[in-house]
């Protein structure tokens, strides 16, 4: 019930957002008709599309982005056209003149119908054009949602979670059309300025249209936005905090694609919040898993929930090239170190993203590379995840000295809280004379903590099977070398390639030297996971930002110059801010073929 709760807030919310604006014109433009007949259809063929879309998006993977793009383009010229009969009424008789005809013949065949469902259909299918354009407009908590039928599969409570976030926008929608109405009714009983009115909504919508055709509605208007809807969502997905079954099995069922998930809500996610107040009383989420499902083990030989029965355990679910999973690793390495000669045993559990962080001789490197120090499991089957029923990338599971899990935490941040939960627990132990305080780290390169300002690009992948937002013209030709161009410009959050390229579904393969890609974001960081040829030779690239070499703003696998080399597969920073409150325009040029690009993360 919290969960449909919250999913409904979100979409109440969703209104505020700054690419909702130019939509509502649309909303407004009926605000002089009659709501059952006019504002209820609307926001039906609106909710519908809009749970259609979202639908997709959990069950169909990446090939809906572009449905969803096309059908953007289609909504953008029915909607114009609709602005275009409230300025020119002639164009509207023209237009109106099949919905006529046909309501005769419905009228012919059902008598009492009067014509109805020729005056519903209209704004049905206005309805349905304002869902396609809101779709792409919604928040972390449809983010979340997502997730959990891309990690869980879909389901019913899947549908239920997206009905009750339509749900949501349409109620907000219907207050605001409801409003209007009164508004659109006093101006014309004592102005009547009907026809005015008529085509000031025309002007409106037309305006609307050509904001959202220009990128306005997630360029210009974001820039005004200063993050007011995220955070307000941000802090009801907070509130969530995915309460665990309490006997979590091994067997629980988990779609393979676990390893492949949407980069939404929780995972790989790390909004900066306030830290909450200290945990003073917790639960039981159930019993430690087995461990059994663990393909290897670093650091340490095979360990099982029995052996560990009397010590405190933390379980850090991460992988080697996720920014979030990285940036968490300062604290754990602190903690373990701080709290070992007091019981405490850390355990990461390393379930892979990408194919290559399923190689043990990659994973062995990560860690050296990364000081870890203490038992690390690899999961390249993610029978551990399943088994914790995990969610997210990074997650800690704190289990007590009895062997019972009395805490979960996912993403970055709160260490306050989870340390203050590891004392807990020890002190529940009997252990006395724990250090004092928390610990404080300082976490460099890529390990560094994230930016103030809430980073504007998400994660986006390369591959064909999860990538978003590519502008090159005619689009990712998927398994065969091919030639890209790069557009005469990019909007906020597309990517281009430059060159000849092999795309596959998880990465982009270079295939001769000074093959290029572009990405116009808005972060203070920028990382990309890229790997050097595929019999391990080294790559070199250079990067710029805006047409110029990067200097202070390089990252730390970068020079000033902006060159690097390729050595390993993983992830590399290559541009670190001072802020990141502008919009910039990154290019790499890999100066030797057979370079592999993955996924762009941000921070």
């Amino acid at each position: 019930m919290l969960l449909l709760l919250i999913a409904y807030l979100g979409g109440v919310l969703t209104i505020l957002s700054p690419c909702i604006l130019p939509v509502l014109p649309f909303v407004f433009a009926r605000a002089d008709r009659p709501f059952r007949s006019h504002g209820l259809p609307m926001l039906l063929g609106m909710s519908v599309a809009f749970a259609a879309i979202a639908t997709l998006a959990a069950v169909g993977g990446g090939w809906v982005v572009t449905v969803n793009e096309y059908g953007r383009y289609a909504a953008i010229a029915m909607l114009a056209l609709f602005g275009g009969t409230l300025l020119f009424p002639s164009l509207a008789d023209r237009l109106s003149r099949p919905l006529v005809a046909l309501g005769i013949r419905l009228a012919e065949a059902q008598p009492d119908g009067q014509g109805a469902k020729a005056s519903v259909f209209s704004p049905l299918l206005l309805g349905v054009g304002t869902g396609l354009l809101w779709a792409p407009c919604a928040g972390p908590i449809l983010g979340l949602i997502l997730t959990g039928a891309a990690l869980n599969g879909a389901s019913v409570g899947t549908t239920v979670l997206l009905l009750a976030y339509a749900a949501g926008a349409c109620t907000s929608l219907a207050a605001a059309l409801l409003f209007g109405g009164r508004v659109f009714a006093v101006m014309k009983r004592s102005l009547h300025t009907g026809e005015w009115v008529r085509r000031v909504a025309g002007v409106a919508v037309l305006v609307g249209v050509g904001a959202i055709a220009l990128g306005l509605d997630t360029g210009v208007l974001s820039q005004l936005s200063v993050g007011t809807t995220s955070a307000l969502e941000e802090a009801l997905v907070e509130k969530i905090d995915m309460p665990k079954p309490q006997q979590p099995s091994p067997s629980s069922p988990m779609a393979e694609s676990a390893a492949q998930p949407q980069d939404a809500g929780f995972v790989k996610t790390a909004a900066v919040l306030p830290e909450p107040a200290p945990v003073r009383k917790l639960g039981v989420e159930g019993q430690f898993p087995s461990l059994a499902g663990a393909t290897e083990w670093i650091n340490s030989p095979p360990l099982t929930p029995e052996a560990l029965r009397g010590k405190v355990v933390l379980v850090d679910f991460w992988t080697y090239s996720c920014i979030n999973c990285l940036r968490t690793l300062p604290y754990v390495r602190a903690w373990a170190e701080k709290y070992k000669d007091a019981g405490l045993v850390v355990l990461g559990v390393h379930s892979p993203e990408f194919a290559f962080e399923k190689r043990s001789a990659n994973v062995r490197k990560a860690t050296k590379d990364l000081g870890i120090d203490f038992p690390v499991a690899l999961d390249n089957d993610f029978k551990v995840w399943r088994g914790f029923d995990n969610q997210a990338w990074p997650a800690f599971y704190f289990i007590d000295a009895q062997g019972r899990i009395r805490h979960h935490q996912f993403g970055e941040n709160r260490y306050d809280k989870a340390e203050q939960i590891i004392q807990q627990l020890l002190a529940e132990a009997g252990q006395r004379n724990l250090p004092a305080g928390v610990v404080a780290p300082k976490g460099e390169g890529t390990q560094a903590a994230p930016g103030d300002e809430l980073a504007m690009s998400g994660e986006t992948y390369v591959g064909t099977e999860r990538a978003q937002g590519f502008a090159s013209p005619g689009g990712l030709v998927n398994g065969r070398a091919h030639v890209y161009q790069s557009p005469a410009s990019l909007r906020t959050n597309q990517w281009a390639l430059a060159g000849e390229w092999t795309v596959e579904p998880e990465r982009a393969v270079s295939n001769q030297p000074n093959s290029r890609i572009a990405y116009r974001f808005q972060a203070r960081d920028l990382h990309l996971v890229l790997g050097p040829m595929a019999d391990g030779k080294p790559v070199r690239f250079r990067v710029l930002v805006d047409g110029k070499p990067p200097l202070a703003d390089h990252g730390a696998d970068t020079d000033a110059q902006g060159y690097g080399t390729i050595e390993a597969q993983k992830l590399y920073q290559l541009v670190r801010q001072a802020k990141g409150e502008k919009e910039r325009l990154f290019e790499i040029e890999f100066l030797d073929g057979g370079a592999q690009a993955y996924a762009f993360t941000f921070g």
